[in-house]
């Protein structure tokens, strides 16, 4: 019975691998979904200002591929990178939030 029982422990461990996989690929969709949100926001938001990525980046202090890879969600960028960003482009934080507009 130790062989059995070793045999159903082995598969109550795939199970549990396979349940954490499924969370975290869940939770890089979740992730990767705010991540697009908020890029097309900051795009938005630069864009009514007309600046350029580069404009934006010299008013926060920030590297203007930095800005780019927000843009195209492929940084998490820090809430004090999203401070910076906000005090460039004369919006407050929450103004980055606000994904009910018509462009989204």
């Amino acid at each position: 019975d130790l062989v059995r029982s070793r045999g159903l422990g082995d598969v109550y461990k795939r199970q549990a691998i396979y349940q954490y996989f499924c969370i975290l690929l869940l939770a890089k969709n979740i992730m990767s979904e705010i991540l697009i949100k908020f890029g097309e926001r900051v795009r938005q938001l630069r864009k009514e200002k007309r600046m350029s990525q580069e404009e934006l980046a010299d008013k926060a202090n920030l590297h203007r591929t930095y800005i780019g890879m927000i843009e195209r969600a492929e940084k998490n960028v820090t809430l004090i990178n999203i401070e910076k960003i906000a005090k460039a482009l004369e919006v407050s934080i929450q103004d980055f939030f606000i994904w009910n507009t018509k462009k989204f």
